[in-house]
């Protein structure tokens, strides 16, 4: 095979296997992401409700949430974290909820000190420092920036809206 025919032959296979990828492997892809940052949130959230009274001292003496009293960021945190991730996991509202999950985790990161011991700016660049919050905050932007994709309530909806305005 000369380097002509090779270059050829990648010209035309690299189209479809793109588009295969973006066909199939992407909507898996966001799928476990959502997935996988929709359970740590619950399974935290579950914590939380299965003992409000533990979870009321962790927000008055460890957790220093801003703007917000211990009991009502307790209470709120709580019902976030068993509410939002179901949103979440099958795709309703998809990137509004992975924005908000964004920010949710950022305040979670910004209200426990304990999580940056080598101080927050310096803990960004710190692999020990917070690493499953930065790969949930990576994960997060992704579904805000491709959408949740086509395996979610809002793909589904999106496509039977297009296929009802095709008619």
């Amino acid at each position: 095979m000369t380097s002509t025919a090779l270059i050829t032959c990648i010209n035309s296979c690299y189209p479809r296997i793109t588009q295969w990828l973006e066909s199939w492997v992407g909507p898996v892809a966001l799928v476990l992401m959502r997935l996988w940052v929709a359970f740590a949130f619950w399974r935290a959230g579950v914590v939380k409700f299965t003992d409000p009274a533990s979870t009321q001292m962790l927000f008055e003496s460890l957790y220093h949430v801003p703007l917000l009293a211990p009991g009502i960021a307790a209470v709120l945190g709580t019902w976030i974290e068993l509410i939002a991730p179901w949103l979440l996991g099958l795709g309703i509202a998809g990137r509004a909820t992975a924005l908000f999950l964004f920010f949710y985790n950022l305040i979670a990161v910004i209200s426990y000190p304990d999580l940056w011991p080598h101080g927050f700016w310096s803990g960004l660049m710190n692999l020990g420092d917070f690493t499953d919050h930065k790969v949930w905050a990576m994960i997060l932007l992704a579904v805000v920036a491709w959408g949740p994709g086509k395996w979610s309530v809002d793909g589904i909806l999106g496509k039977l809206w297009r296929d009802n305005d095709a008619r």
